[in-house]
């Protein structure tokens, strides 16, 4: 497994997380490689396992955010119920992630309320830390 204790899968079961694992594939991307464009139909997320991911929106491609913590999510919006992805996520550096389907992640999140609970409890703190950061940008 290549995420630690701190991640996404913090206090869930290990069998949950065996099997969400069972939905990953593990993606090595250049510096300058698109994981999706803003708009594009969101079918997966991605896993942050090293390397940076800038986040972008907007025709100019303004940064509003550059993943770089190992655990973090990218493509989130996937998760939620999002169609298609909210922003565009370029590699800034040779990147390695796991890539993970949304349909089957979300088919064992429906097979196991106690953990999907904890997992968007997770997602949530993931997103307002993610925002936290980014506030001092704002202004």
């Amino acid at each position: 497994m290549y995420l630690k204790q701190g991640d996404l899968f913090w206090g869930m079961s290990k069998e949950f997380v065996q099997e969400a694992m069972e939905t990953t594939t593990r993606q090595t991307s250049e510096e300058g490689d698109w994981l999706f464009r803003e708009g594009a139909p969101a079918y997966s997320f991605f896993i942050l396992i090293k390397g940076r991911v800038q986040l972008s929106i907007g025709d100019v491609g303004q940064t509003v955010y550059v993943a770089r913590h190992p655990g973090e999510i990218i493509g989130w919006s996937s998760i939620i119920g999002g169609k298609s992805f909210s922003a565009s996520a370029q590699c800034l550096e040779q990147t390695h992630l796991l890539k993970v389907d949304r349909e089957q992640f979300l088919g064992i999140l429906e097979k196991d309320p106690a953990n999907e609970v904890i997992l968007f409890k997770r997602l949530s703190e993931m997103l307002g830390n993610r925002l936290l950061e980014v506030y001092p940008n704002l202004v």
